[in-house]
């Protein structure tokens, strides 16, 4: 194999490994901004019920298990609770 070619396919390789954290990052912000939207829906609209704002948490949940399906323990440690505790305090649940 030609020294040339070799080089070529390390930088392919490093090419798809950048364009994949890119993605990855993008994935994640996405989510992000998809939690930031939920968590103001629910603190600061004072029409939303119980029921209804439990649904938007239940579907922030499937989405991003959707956007990430092997990362449930992660988001339950990074965003579950964050959720629960404005559920607790904008309806006041024990």
């Amino acid at each position: 194999m030609p020294h040339g070619s070799r080089k070529e396919g390390s930088l392919q390789t490093a090419d798809t490994q950048s364009n994949e954290a890119k993605q990855e990052a993008a994935k994640i912000r996405r989510l992000q901004i998809m939690i930031s939207m939920v968590m103001s829906v629910i603190s600061q609209d004072p029409t939303l019920t119980v029921e209804e704002a439990s649904e938007l948490v239940a579907g922030t949940k499937r989405a991003a298990l959707a956007m990430f399906p092997d990362k449930e323990l992660a988001y339950d440690i990074i965003y579950r609770p964050r959720l629960q505790r404005l559920m607790r305090e904008r309806y006041h649940l024990q």
